[in-house]
């Protein structure tokens, strides 16, 4: 286990210019109206829900893993890339990531809560390492095999294949305001029930996909349109939320106005009193829509053409200020030396084991 760094000058280094106003600046939402996470979040939150006394086990054996363990966060690797990208896109690279155990073993090596991966490496290393990290299952994908490509996400995996190779939680996926996102929600919410009847936690990767968000901006990253895809996952019980940081906002607006067609229903106050254009604040609109952030929000994602160590730092800095629950770093930390990925993760904790970066 590392140390954690010098916070005001290792953020200064990575942050730069951002570095005063990041950590900083007062939220237009107050954090009062949100449940934070902290060390007795199983007992807090779920504790009081419908949740299987086996799923809050499993919950926290999640929260009380690696670097980060008993403090409410989660630092995940998440490595389903060699399906959704392609093996070859994603582990050329660094090759000795085409070996399941060495996935594993970065997670390890790196203090990470668990590892979220597929049915097919977290089975070939099961009996070995099940016991020493938790396992999240990622048991739907898009594959780019087919041709032409399609953009679907379809199971790979049962609740039963998960159960019996040792996982602590279940991952999916869903392309909210895809052509097959009504099937993929009815999907995920019967699979979520069942990962919950046999003990399992769930965690949902609430992603956007339509040709309609790419309008002057990439509305795929708005606000309004990530914070509803996260209310959907909240309503089919998620007990953790997957999302991509948001970069802007008013992608319902947008939409509206590009296609000269009424386009779904917001309210005025979201843009003049919940949010602004500020990072903190668009992320923390996410976070109010994950009930008020009962369910966990983690992120990834955050401003392009900065190097990997900058923005996951950024990312991490604007998701512990808007209340969320940590970082899912997979790419940034796999397709360098392990050590580097190692390095890379180490910072994303610190800022969350920092208590110079509070909640905004």
């Amino acid at each position: 286990m590392t140390t954690t760094l010098s916070m005001p000058s290792f953020l200064e280094t990575y942050l730069g210019k951002e570095a005063e106003d990041l950590l900083t600046y007062k939220a237009k939402v107050p954090k009062d109206l949100l449940h934070l996470p902290g060390p007795d979040w199983v007992d807090r939150i779920f504790a009081h829900s419908d949740r299987h006394p086996q799923v809050l086990r499993s919950l926290q054996q999640l929260y009380s893993s690696g670097r980060l363990a008993n403090t409410g966060y989660l630092s995940i690797l998440p490595v389903d890339q060699g399906i959704e990208h392609s093996a070859g896109a994603s582990f050329a690279p660094n090759p000795i990531y085409f070996d399941p155990e060495n996935i594993v073993k970065l997670a390890i090596e790196a203090g990470c809560n668990a590892v979220a991966t597929t049915l097919g490496v977290l089975g070939m290393v099961s009996r070995k390492y099940a016991h020493k990290i938790p396992f999240i299952v990622k048991i739907n994908h898009n594959e780019l095999l087919t041709y032409p490509n399609q953009y679907d996400q379809i199971m790979f995996a049962s609740i039963e294949q998960a159960w019996n190779l040792g996982a602590v939680a279940v991952g999916a996926t869903i392309y909210f305001g895809s052509p097959e996102s009504t099937r993929q929600i009815q999907e995920v919410s019967k699979v979520f029930a069942q990962a919950h009847e046999y003990g399992m936690a769930t965690i949902l990767w609430c992603y956007l996909r339509n040709s309609a968000f790419k309008q002057d901006k990439d509305y795929h990253i708005s606000a309004d349109l990530t914070g509803q895809a996260n209310h959907l996952g909240v309503t089919i019980e998620a007990d953790i939320i997957k999302q991509k940081l948001p970069e802007n906002n008013n992608g319902y607006g947008a939409v509206s106005q590009a296609t000269g067609k009424k386009y779904g229903m917001t309210n005025e106050r979201v843009y003049t009193e919940l949010t602004t254009d500020h990072p903190i604040d668009l992320t923390r609109y996410q976070v109010l829509n994950c009930y008020g952030g009962r369910a966990g929000l983690i992120n990834s994602g955050g401003a392009s053409g900065k190097s990997d160590f900058a923005e996951a730092i950024r990312t991490a800095t604007i998701n512990k200020r808007a209340g969320g629950m940590g970082l899912i770093s997979g790419r940034k930390t796999f397709q360098r030396p392990m050590e580097e990925g190692v390095k890379l993760f180490h910072a994303i904790q610190d800022v969350y084991l920092s208590d110079q970066v509070t909640i905004a």
